[in-house]
Order: structure tokens, then C-alpha cells, then sequence
């Protein structure tokens, strides 16, 4: 299942999910010995899923192989695939289709005059580190290794709609829209069809369009105006159905009306401030590693909701779409972000063409495949590298650029920890600053008023002080049932006491307008991170790793109930 609708319904659709042959490749040969050339030896494995949950492979990294064979009726197919771990290269009946690197977007080959009957289709997985890497080696996740998202097989027809990015201008309770879309002519010959664009069902836009044989091509309409639009907030969190048809094809979408801007040191939502209140979420479980299933997904969203937040952040990469189209549907604002993580670039990896221009792609990526969902208000480019360098400062540039000319209607920022020294603050919309005071350093939670003091310095001497600031990692570690009388570290009393006292010390500044909680749930974690992570696991989750709560839980959602209301 990969969204909460279908999205076609002319288009047919048949699921590769299931089983899959898969074998380890520990001396990376399979690709000069030609495994992809016959069948496949292995065992038998479910798709989505890592393989890091097998026995004896909890921390393999390197090179697997996966392979599915299945019927068709053949023509023009679409091979989908959700997401794979991290490096994947694909193979039909033993042909090279392309490739593909990042662990966390989608991806796709078409194949023309397919013949009818049985087919093999082979994935080379490679989840391996080097010096171009996104992430790089060094991150506090856990390196699972897999294809961790849904496949698909499409049979196209006629002119299709490959994908397709809303646009509108609110004025008032009306909206000018218009639709970008990439249609492709999947026929042997030359079509002229026309485009019908679908709002709640009812036509907004016909579009005659021709196409060559083979042809793919970007095309943008006119705009068309709706009337009494109703918006998309956290209280009212409206949806709109989209459909794009020509005779032989559709794509289906939802969308939603609402404004984000940011001035006067705040963030207004359709022209009201609105406080952030949210947790930092990875999309992870230690019985399914990041293939993570739907139903669980609604479970977070659920005891999101109870937890009084309205906000989540991915942490630290695009989550999957079903997942975004829950927070559309519940009204949970979201920040989607890339790998790109902290200490494990250094200035000089920041620095590496191929570093950025993968960053880059990953960006363009994320803004193609989640444009359209209306929770997202937040695009992160980065997360804790080292700013204050003239490589950080040229990414965050770039990166700022490109997201503010193609991203939408979008807060852009990025989460950093380098509070006297960056350079690239400009390149924020809102200033986030992560900060673990009365946990790693800072003179404990008493010196977070001197933080903040010293930063609202520093931002005044940038010539930043117009922007609102939020503090978006904070909190410490709690092993799960482990209780204190004497509130010490580790403790549960602890951790939920940091976190209500690190709160009470910035919402007391009203230019601080959001707050994410570092984090939702106990994650595991790689092992180059130390012997700072007991149990293998960053353990600063408000519930553990299967969601049962810690006092912090009931400290956060009795502390966002509280500062709601303000």
C-alpha cells in the first residue's frame, strides 16, 4: 500500500510486494559474475522490508541482491519503486535498466514492447559508505540496508500522467490555480488527446495536447480560478481531490489551501500565528527497521495527536507518502528534510561536488514527490554540519536558492548546533537551533537563558533579529522503567523534568515560535556513535521503542496543552 487512495483507477496497477528472492553479496562479485543474468539463488524474503532483521545480518552493510519474477500482459510498463536502501541498480530479464542513490525517495523506469508472459526483475542493494556518501558513516540512525518501500508494475496506455505539482494564489476565499504535469506518450505512434484536471469532481480545466511517439514533456496550464475555497489548518484540515484524465490514463491527488509566511518574529498559518508544537519522529521500529508498516504509522499519528502536538519533524529524511497523507488528513503540520547529518561531514566532505550535487538531486526529489501535500510547511536542507565553514555556507546558499524558486509555499531552514560561529544564517526563514542544555553541556538547564541571551546577540549582530527562532532538538535520555527518588540522569524523572524546564526557559521569549522535542520514540542507532547510546539505542524517546510512554509523554502533553493556549 503506498497512499491512502488510489491513485489511478484507468491505469493498471499489479503490486511486486510479497515475496522476492535474495541473497547476500559479501565480496561484491554478483555484479561481475553476472547474477543478474539467470535466476537468482537465495531465500525467500518479504518485500518491504531490511534486511538487517534476518538472523546474522542485524549489522551487515554492503551489497544484496533481490530478484522477482511475475506475469505480465506486457506493452509500456512503469517500474516503481517506493524507496531502497541505499544504492540500488535494476535489472529486466538480465538488461540494465538505471539506478538510483538515496535511501528515501521514489524512483522509476519505463520499458517499451514488453512481451507478454513471465518476467525477471533484479535489484542490486547496496547500503555501503564512502567519502560521497549521504549520509556519511557517522549518524545516529541506524544503517538498515533494503527495499523498504512498496513496488509496483504500471501498464500504460495512450498519453500518461506521470506526475504533477498544484500551484495557487490565495485571495481572499478565492484561489488561481494552476497544474504542472509530465505526460508521456506510450504508444508506437503520434497522439493527440485531451488533459481533464478534476477538482472534487467536478472539470476545472480541459488541455488539448499532442504528443510524439515516446515523448515525455513538462507542461504547464493556464490558470483556472475556485471559488470559496475552504483552507487547511490544524483545526480545519480541508482536502481537495485532484484527478488528471486523458482517455486512456489518470493520476489521482489531494491537495489543500493555506498560506505560511513568516514576519514580525512569527509564523502565521492563513494570516493567525501559530506556535509549533512537535516531536522529532524517525520513521523506524526494531521489528521492521524503516519498512514501516502503514498501520503502525496511524498509531503514531494517533498518539501524536494525544501528545497535543501539531507538528512533527522527519528526522531526518522523507518519510513515506502514506505517512504525509495521514498528517494531511489529521491536520499535523511537517518539516521534510534530506540525510544530510551533522558531524559526519566535514568541511572538506561539505565541500565535494558529488556531495553536493546528490544533495541537491535529493532536493529536487523531495519537492517533486511531496509538492502537493499541504501538512508540509517546512523544507530542512540540513541538520547540524558545520555552517560556520565557507563549504557549509555555499550548500546552504545553493540549497536555500533552489528551495525557495522551487519548493512552493514553504518555511526553508535547517537545524544547526554551531551558535557563535555560523555564517549561513541568512539562509534561514526561521532560525532552529538544537541544544541539550542539562544534558551534554551548557552548564546544565540553567544555562539556557545564557544561550539564548548570547544568540539573540549574535543573530542581532548578523542582521538577523527579524526572525522568529525555535528550538528544534532538546532533551536527554531515559531508559524506559528506570525510576529515581533522587531525579538523577537516565532516570525517567529526569528527562521528563529537562524537557518542562528547557520549555519553560525559551516560550518565555516570544520570539521563540516552535519546538520540537528530540524525540518521539527510542530509535536504534549506528554503532559508530559510541558508547554514549546504552542498549544500542538513542534512548531520548518520550515512549521507547514500542511506543509504551515514559513520564516525559505526560510532561509534553500536559506542557504543549499548557502553551497552546498562550
Amino acid at each position: 500500500m503506498t497512499r491512502l487512495f488510489d491513485e489511478h483507477v484507468k491505469r493498471r496497477v499489479a503490486s511486486l510486494d510479497g515475496s522476492w528472492t535474495f541473497c547476500t553479496d559479501r565480496e561484491n562479485k554478483g555484479e561481475c559474475d553476472g547474477w543478474y543474468k539467470s535466476a537468482l539463488c537465495g531465500r525467500t524474503v518479504i518485500v518491504p522490508s531490511v534486511w538487517n532483521t534476518a538472523e546474522g545480518l542485524l549489522e551487515y552493510e554492503g551489497v544484496c541482491w533481490y530478484e522477482k519474477s511475475f506475469y505480465t500482459e506486457g506493452g509500456t510498463l512503469r517500474l516503481s519503486f517506493g524507496a531502497v536502501m541505499t544504492y540500488a541498480k535494476v535489472y529486466f530479464d538480465g538488461e540494465y535498466l538505471g539506478d538510483h542513490y538515496g535511501g528515501f525517495t521514489s524512483f522509476d523506469f519505463i520499458l517499451n514492447n514488453v512481451s507478454k508472459g513471465n518476467h525477471r526483475l533484479t535489484v542490486r542493494v547496496d547500503n555501503s559508505f564512502d567519502e560521497d556518501s549521504i549520509p556519511q558513516i557517522m549518524v545516529d540512525w541506524y544503517h538498515y540496508g533494503g527495499i523498504t518501500r512498496s513496488v509496483t508494475c504500471e501498464t500504460l496506455s495512450g498519453i500518461s500522467i506521470l506526475r504533477e505539482k498544484f500551484d495557487y494564489k490565495l485571495s481572499e476565499d478565492d484561489a488561481e490555480c494552476s497544474l504542472t504535469f509530465e505526460a508521456y506518450n506510450a504508444e508506437n505512434h503520434e497522439i493527440c488527446d485531451t488533459v481533464r484536471i478534476f477538482i472534487n469532481n467536478a472539470v476545472v480545466l480541459e488541455k488539448e495536447i499532442t504528443l510524439p511517439s515516446g515523448e515525455r514533456r513538462l507542461i504547464t496550464t493556464e490558470i483556472f480560478a475556485l471559488k470559496n475555497v475552504k483552507l487547511w489548518s490544524p483545526d480545519e484540515p480541508n482536502l481537495y481531490s485532484l484527478k488528471t484524465e486523458t482517455s486512456h490514463d489518470d493520476l489521482y491527488d489531494r491537495v489543500g489551501f493555506r498560506f505560511i509566511e513568516v514576519r514580525d518574529k512569527a509564523i502565521y498559518l492563513n494570516g493567525k500565528k501559530i506556535k509549533l508544537l512537535g516531536v522529532n519522529r524517525h520513521e523506524d521500529h526494531p521489528d521492521f527497521g524503516m519498512a514501516f508498516p502503514p498501520h503502525l504509522m496511524q498509531r503514531d499519528v494517533d498518539l501524536i495527536l494525544k501528545a497535543n502536538c501539531n507538528s512533527i519533524r522527519g528526522s531526518h529524511y522523507p518519510n513515506s507518502k502514506i505517512f504525509i497523507d495521514m498528517l494531511d488528513e489529521a491536520g499535523i503540520t511537517f518539516w521534510s528534510e534530506i540525510p544530510i547529518w551533522g558531524v559526519g561531514f566535514s568541511p572538506k566532505t561539505l565541500g565535494r561536488k558529488l556531495i553536493v550535487e546528490r544533495g541537491l538531486k535529493m532536493h529536487e526529489e523531495m519537492i517533486w514527490q511531496y509538492y502537493n501535500h499541504p501538512s508540509i510547511i517546512i523544507w530542512g536542507m540540513h541538520n547540524e554540519i558545520d555552517a560556520s565553514s565557507k563549504e557549509g555556507y555555499e550548500m546552504s546558499r545553493l540549497y536555500y536558492n533552489y528551495l525557495k524558486k522551487m519548493g512552493g509555499n514553504r518555511i526553508v531552514t535547517y537545524a544547526h548546533y554551531k551558535y557563535f560561529t555560523d555564517i549561513s544564517l541568512e539562509f534561514c526563514d526561521v532560525i532552529s537551533i538544537n541544544n541539550y542544555c542539562g544534558w551534554y553541556d551548557y552548564e546544565g538547564v540553567q544555562g539556557f537563558d545564557d544561550l539564548l541571551s548570547k544568540m539573540d546577540k549574535r543573530i542581532k549582530e548578523l542582521g538577523l533579529d527579524d526572525k522568529p527562532r525555535m528550538i528544534t532538538e532538546y532533551g536527554a535520555a531515559a531508559l524506559y522503567g528506570n525510576h529515581t527518588h533522587d531525579c538523577i540522569p537516565w532516570s525517567e524523572e529526569y528527562q521528563a523534568k529537562l524537557i518542562c524546564e528547557n520549555m519553560d526557559k525559551f516560550f518565555a521569549r516570544p520570539e521563540y515560535v516552535g519546538s520540537y522535542v528530540w524525540q518521539f520514540t527510542d530509535i536504534r542507532t549506528a554503532k559508530e556513535m559510541g558508547l554514549n547510546r546504552a542498549r544500542g539505542f538513542n534512548n531520548k524517546g518520550i515512549l521507547n521503542e514500542y511506543r509504551k510512554p515514559k513520564l516525559a509523554y505526560d510532561a509534553v502533553r500536559d506542557a504543549y496543552e499548557k502553551y497552546g493556549k498562550e
